[in-house]
């Protein structure tokens, strides 16, 4: 039983999911503080109230309604998603598409079904290996492929 738990901490996505909860959760603490220090400031500058607006709430019969609250997580989390975003994602994305440019086009991995039996065959087959029906090919396989048009 324990061996199992060993082998279960000790693979490697169980670590990195551990490594990334900590610098996500280091991340959210520096993300919430630079909202809190400088962004609600100037929220707060920018619609006349002065300063922190995170204490700011309003009574309806005795129940306090605590929105500045509210309103600075919502801040850190526009700011959180916002630094993802531009930080991590896009920069992601322009690598991977450079990796996939690169990469050579394999005519016999492009599949696609069969409009008769539903069967998988080559996005740039004209027959079907299954049914033998006349089928056209995917002019996008053909010309990533370099083959000619089919007549």
């Amino acid at each position: 039983m324990l061996n199992g738990f060993k082998d279960f901490i000790l693979r490697g996505n169980v670590i990195s999911l551990a490594i990334g909860l900590a610098v996500g959760a280091a991340f959210t603490a520096v993300v919430t503080a630079f909202s809190n220090a400088f962004i609600t400031p100037l929220i707060g500058l920018a619609t006349g109230t002065v300063g922190d607006f995170s204490h700011s709430y309003f009574t309806v019969r005795d129940a306090k309604f605590p929105y500045g609250l509210f309103i600075s997580a919502a801040l850190a989390f526009v700011i959180t998603a916002a630094v993802l975003y531009f930080c991590v994602v896009v920069p992601m994305m322009k690598i991977q598409t450079r990796f996939t440019r690169d990469e050579p086009f394999d005519v016999k991995t492009a599949l696609r079904d069969c409009p008769r039996c539903f069967s998988e065959i080559p996005a740039v087959a004209s027959r079907c290996g299954h049914c033998t029906s006349d089928v056209e090919p995917v002019p996008e396989a053909l010309e990533k492929g370099g083959l000619p048009a089919q007549r």
